[in-house]
């Protein structure tokens, strides 16, 4: 254990999904609490606070420390987009590769069920979910002369549509059976928004919100909270031998913006940006894709999921589509993708997303989640992205302690 490594020490995540007797400092205040108990420490022995609510959160981190301990310590508020979870880590991260502390904690929060992100005012289903006529639960914007380059569900549904016009082969259905295997691995995370498995024919037939995307292959924003303590390889030497082993190398840590080209000034590009972060976050981690274990990465729609795959290197480039119809990102595939259900069933409480994917991969390589663990699990990647636009890579690997 090199003295300057990070590792996560304790990490949560609170049940997503619609939360009406708590606020977003409590959904916070509960996942922080949560994380530094699943650490085995407390307050007193974070030296730095990172903290992020995108939707009105202003000065969240103070407002966590009054619930949970005022000591002092710096309290960064982050706003990142879709990665201000991963931003809110990284910030922690770079505190402690400073020098300024050896322990620090990460926090994402959001209150998003109801109102929606752009909409709302949705009307209950048989199954007792609330389903908007704007979205999915409230999930994407009005589709009433909204639909374009301007809006997530236009500039997503077009970067799918672009990648099957270039490589040939991402059909509608195609696209389906994405968001048919995320709310499949849906059915054994309990702490999902929405747990029950959907068919092809039910998806397809849903509401269209921007072609190819139909509502079931949208995220589904919701409430939630997820915290993270990381800690300095010289620090976790200090604590107890069952500390250590619990403890999950962050290898990579890379968060990207886009560089300068003409198309983006024009469409957001999603792809340079995470294929500049995943080159980085392999490079310093010193893995290559092949030696994944699995990943979860932000199929905001189910577009996104598979020019992610090309993205960030999962497959050869241009071969996403034979990549996923290899089989490839099931549970018991070779590359196991969003075994969560991703953010289209797991749910995507906008800055609590970042913190909540890393959740996931720490449980498998821990060898803690339960009935959908990847058995043998070691490397995995985490990935988000948020139009702005911001992408963030971590790269973890289980303690060889």
């Amino acid at each position: 254990m090199a003295t300057d490594d990070i590792y996560i020490l304790g990490i949560n995540m609170t049940k997503f999904g619609k939360h009406p007797d708590k606020d977003t400092v409590d959904l916070a205040s509960a996942a922080a609490l949560a994380a530094l108990a699943d650490g085995g420490v407390t307050m007193k022995d974070m030296g730095v606070l990172a903290a992020g609510c995108l939707m009105g959160g202003g000065f969240i981190a103070q407002q966590i420390q009054k619930q949970i301990g005022q000591t002092g310590i710096p309290a960064y508020n982050v706003s990142n987009a879709c990665a201000t979870g991963a931003t809110a880590l990284r910030t922690a991260i770079m505190a402690i590769k400073a020098g300024e502390c050896d322990m620090g904690l990460a926090v994402g929060v959001e209150k998003l069920a109801g109102a929606g992100l752009l909409g709302g005012g949705g009307k209950p289903k048989s199954d007792g979910h609330t389903w908007s006529p704007s979205g999915r639960f409230g999930a994407v914007a009005p589709t009433d002369g909204r639909i374009g380059t301007d809006t997530m569900p236009g500039t997503f549904a077009q970067v799918g549509m672009e990648y099957g016009h270039k490589y040939g082969g991402a059909s509608f259905e195609l696209f389906a059976r994405i968001s048919e295997k995320n709310h499949a691995h849906s059915t054994l995370n309990p702490l999902a928004a929405y747990t029950k498995r959907m068919t092809l024919e039910e998806i397809m037939g849903d509401l269209m919100i921007a072609y190819p995307n139909t509502r079931a292959m949208c995220s589904a924003n919701c409430d939630g909270g997820a915290a993270a303590v990381v800690v300095s390889g010289s620090k976790l030497r200090t604590l107890s031998k069952e500390q250590q082993r619990r403890a999950v190398k962050v290898s990579a840590s890379v968060l990207t913006t886009d560089p300068y080209q003409e198309a983006c000034q024009v469409l957001p590009d999603v792809n340079t940006l995470t294929k500049i972060a995943a080159r980085k976050a392999y490079e310093q981690a010193g893995v290559s894709p092949s030696d994944l274990d699995l990943v979860e990465l932000h199929d905001c729609f189910a577009t996104a999921e598979l020019v992610h795959y090309d993205n960030l290197m999962l497959c050869e480039e241009g071969g996403a589509v034979d990549f996923f119809n290899s089989g490839a990102t099931w549970r018991d595939g070779s590359t196991p993708v969003n075994v969560s259900g991703g953010l289209e069933s797991k749910g995507h409480p906008i800055a609590a997303t970042g913190i909540a994917n890393i959740w996931e991969i720490c449980h498998h390589l821990r060898g803690e989640a339960g009935d959908r663990q990847i058995e043998g699990a070691k490397v995995g990647l985490a990935h988000v992205i948020g139009l702005g636009n911001a992408c963030g890579v971590h790269i973890l690997e289980k303690s060889a302690l």
